[in-house]
């Protein structure tokens, strides 16, 4: 095992359990389970067509959420838990479309099995969440962000925003 790989162990084999035990996990499967028990509903408002809606966001948001993920701890060389941050700015992958990836991954599969079971108090359980990343976001992890990497930060912020995902990608800020 080359020592590049066998320094990625720790930060994957913690990443793991933090995102199974503690983060995406509880937050985006299993608290939608413990509202829904995934079981179908009348369709939200009625409309049915929100159904496929709502798998559709399940189907982007996964992805969205693994390989955030993965890039996290590839190529930043850290891990999802705060007290174990990142070595690296990630700026690259869908981090050059917006910042927060993972949260936006989330999300979007809370939302997306609001809509696919037709529950309404999933809706706001997402709702509740995304409030919480937000608030997160801009209390702690950015301030962080901003003292840690500095200009380098500030300059990705400029180009990239935090929620709404750019059209065109951002920097790549020497590739990382």
């Amino acid at each position: 095992m080359t020592s590049s790989r066998r320094s990625l162990v720790g930060p994957t084999v913690v990443t793991v359990a933090f995102a199974v035990f503690v983060g995406p996990g509880p937050l985006g499967v299993l608290g939608p389970w413990l509202i829904t028990r995934w079981r179908v509903d009348d369709p939200l408002l009625g409309v049915t067509a929100l159904r496929g809606v709502g798998v559709a966001l399940i189907a982007l948001g996964l992805p969205c959420l693994v390989e955030s993920i993965v890039r996290f701890v590839r190529i930043g060389r850290g891990t999802l838990v705060p007290v174990l941050p990142t070595e690296h700015l990630v700026v690259t992958g869908l981090y050059r479309y917006v910042r927060n990836p993972m949260y936006i991954g989330v999300v979007s599969l809370i939302v997306g099995q609001a809509l696919l079971f037709g529950s309404g108090a999933t809706l706001l359980y997402g709702a509740v969440v995304a409030t919480g990343f937000h608030l997160f976001v801009v209390l702690y992890e950015e301030p962080t962000m901003r003292r840690t990497y500095g200009d380098e930060y500030k300059a990705y912020c400029l180009q990239v925003r935090r929620w709404l995902p750019r059209l065109r990608s951002g920097p790549t800020a020497g590739g990382r």
